[in-house]
């Protein structure tokens, strides 16, 4: 069985507007699933592939700065 992830996510939110794709990336982050973590993943990816280098940058550094605060709880 050859199953693409990235396509079952994609057409899973094929035609759903932005408060499905909110609730749906909300309701991820709430729960702490690690289930979601592929869907997130492709979720971020698409993003990437769109971006222009402005938001490219602004991705980076707040993936940096966050990084860094978890850093300094675990770090204590």
């Amino acid at each position: 069985m050859d199953i693409n992830i990235r396509d079952h996510i994609i057409n899973n939110f094929k035609g759903d507007d932005e408060n499905v794709l909110r609730e749906a990336i909300e309701e991820s982050i709430k729960e702490n699933d690690e289930i979601t973590l592929p869907g997130m993943g492709v979720f971020f990816e698409i993003i990437w592939t769109d971006a222009n280098e402005e938001m490219k940058n602004k991705i980076i550094e707040m993936l940096k700065n966050r990084v860094n605060r978890q850093e300094e709880k675990t770090d204590h």
